[in-house]
């Protein structure tokens, strides 16, 4: 799944990069359309008489006495491009190597502004949930990953729940809109590619009350949930009681968009 994912960030990535880059060679090639007509050069003759009758005038007649080899030869006309010919279509070297340069620029201001993101810090709120949820906030960053996350979460839990004490990050899980996310995925991952998941957007970290336990509402779209923090032991005993019968792992090729509050199918 990691391959999965990683390979939509990058199509995503790659999409943005080239819609910058043909906007900008667009404009590129307008400019040179312009200059190319404000340019005066020599205009390409097709007329074969009037070529015929300026080397006639420039040949003289050979002088008494004289030999062919001196008679003075006609100059050759030089030939120049026609400004008001479109040859943006042709091979161009010099304009090739401006369209690479300013490929890579793109790329590269690309990449430095996702870094940007990347270190952009954020407040998580979240829940370590042992049967009632114990609501607590960390900071981040948007480039830290799950398991950097639960390391940080636990450090600070573990003074208040002896159960934390002796735990490790591998035998803890997140579970964000009733989905298990893996521990190698970032936030970011989420962030850039809009994820959502049953219950709510993913790539969203501020938290408004669950509906399913304030209210009777079946459909919620909008709405982030606070994520639950949980030991693997706790969930593999009490996964066919609600919440944790509604959890599953997260899928980046599955559809959340539908959402229902029961594990039935929406009347």
């Amino acid at each position: 799944m990691k391959a999965k994912q990683e390979l939509m960030v990058r199509e995503r990535e790659k999409q943005l990069a080239k819609k910058q880059a043909e906007q900008k060679l667009k404009l590129q090639e307008e400019k040179q359309k312009e200059k190319q007509k404000r340019r005066q050069k020599a205009t390409l003759s097709f007329n074969i008489d009037d070529e015929v009758e300026n080397v006639e005038d420039t040949e003289e007649p050979p002088q008494e006495g004289g030999t062919v080899s001196e008679v003075t030869q006609p100059k050759k006309m030089k030939l120049g491009k026609n400004p008001d010919v479109d040859t943006s279509f042709l091979p161009d070297k010099d304009r090739e190597e401006e369209e690479n340069q300013l490929r890579e620029e793109l790329r590269q201001e690309w990449v430095s502004k996702q870094e940007k993101i990347k270190n952009e810090e954020i407040d998580i709120t979240y829940s370590y949930w042992d049967g009632s949820g114990h609501r607590r906030s960390a900071r981040m960053k948007k480039g830290h990953s799950m398991s950097q996350f639960l390391h940080r979460c636990i450090e600070n839990l573990r003074k208040e729940f002896t159960e934390l004490r002796t735990a490790t990050v591998d035998q803890l899980m997140y579970i964000k809109e009733d989905l298990i996310i893996p521990h190698h995925y970032t936030f970011y991952d989420f962030i850039v590619t809009k994820a959502r998941g049953k219950s709510g957007p993913l790539f969203s970290f501020d938290v408004h009350e669950d509906v399913r336990m304030v209210a009777d509402s079946r459909v919620e779209k909008d709405e982030s949930h606070a994520g639950k923090i949980v030991l693997r032991g706790w969930y593999e005993k009490n996964k066919h009681i609600f919440p944790a019968s509604r959890w599953e792992p997260y899928d980046p090729e599955k559809n959340y968009d539908k959402y229902t509050i029961s594990d039935k199918l929406q009347r």
